[in-house]
């Protein structure tokens, strides 16, 4: 998400053809998309600052990881 207190509106227009089923898919993948899932997680609990600071340290090595598996060509065994 952009800016800080960014709200977004999120609209599934449902018309006579269209199953409700593929609307509940197509909300959860909007939802998704928007963070709405992870924003509400991060904010339930108080963590420390040198908690996050760890845990964002540890995301970014995974995504170097991975980013350099893709570059050699194959998975590591």
């Amino acid at each position: 998400m952009g800016k800080k207190d960014e709200k977004v509106n999120t609209i599934v227009t449902v018309g006579e053809g269209f199953p409700a089923e593929r609307a509940l898919k197509k909300f959860k993948r909007l939802c998704d998309q928007l963070g709405v899932v992870k924003e509400y997680k991060k904010r339930q609990a108080h963590q420390k600052r040198s908690v996050k600071l760890k845990e964002k340290r540890e995301a970014a090595e995974k995504r170097r990881k991975k980013t350099q598996g893709k570059l050699r060509g194959g998975r590591k065994i």
